[in-house]
């Protein structure tokens, strides 16, 4: 369903990414583990447009060549992003966030029904709808992020570290959802520092460091490899 190839991104002298390559498949759930600074955000940003990617590398979305497709219309042809720090309208309510999210052509012609659903999968939310967002915790504005990108009515979902700076009762709540939206048959391409979390929810995994991938293999390969456990698990 989708693959990118070779993909490098460059801020000034500094190589963020180099010569990455990966790929989803249709309902597939990939997880990217890496630590802080590793490229990850970086991997999203340049699939998405949102960064610049350094020629040479191509990005493929339903057979479609869509390296040269700018950020507005990743969004068209189905791909939402979710991107680190949330970036929801804090003076907003939940429901003018939400109607924002379903402003692609792709998605206003069923906005309404797709609202109904997406509020079915964040009870929260739907009791809180006319709620500022900024007064809400940490949690509940990452699910109105999420919530927001679903009603764009993607088939694919980026989400860059939506654990970040949660409690842990809440982490556990919100990867309760994503894997509703997983069982919708949605891919999923998730950026995560909670190994067991996001390995629990995806398939398979790549482990990127310095800006390369330097490891993949399936979520339990990847659970129990000595590496990874004593560079993400503390073991």
């Amino acid at each position: 369903m989708f693959e990118a190839k070779n993909i490098s991104v460059r801020y000034g002298k500094h190589l963020a990414l180099d010569n990455v390559s990966l790929s989803v498949g249709e309902g597939e759930c990939v997880v990217i583990l890496g630590a802080n600074g590793a490229g990850k955000s970086s991997l999203l940003r340049g699939i998405t447009a949102l960064s610049p990617r350094a020629p040479g590398g191509s990005v493929h979305y339903c057979g479609q060549d869509i390296s040269d497709v700018p950020a507005f219309g990743i969004v068209e042809l189905g791909i939402a992003h979710v991107p680190e720090g949330r970036g929801v309208f804090t003076k907003m309510s939940v429901e003018d966030n939400l109607r924002l999210g379903g402003n692609p052509v792709r998605a206003r012609g069923s906005l309404n029904e797709r609202r109904d659903e997406v509020l079915e999968m964040f009870p929260k939310l739907a009791e809180r709808r006319r709620q500022i967002v900024g007064t809400m915790s940490g949690g509940e504005q990452q699910m109105v992020a999420i919530a927001r990108a679903l009603m764009s009515q993607p088939d694919l979902l980026l989400l860059d570290e939506p654990s970040l700076g949660l409690a842990p009762i809440v982490v556990g709540e919100m990867f309760e959802t994503l894997k509703r939206v997983r069982d919708t048959g949605m891919s999923i391409l998730i950026v995560e520092q909670n190994v067991h979390a996001s390995l629990n929810l995806a398939a398979r995994g790549y482990v990127i460091e310095a800006g390369r991938i330097v490891g993949e293999g399936d979520a339990n390969t990847l659970m129990n490899d000595p590496v990874i456990s004593e560079a993400f698990l503390g073991h």
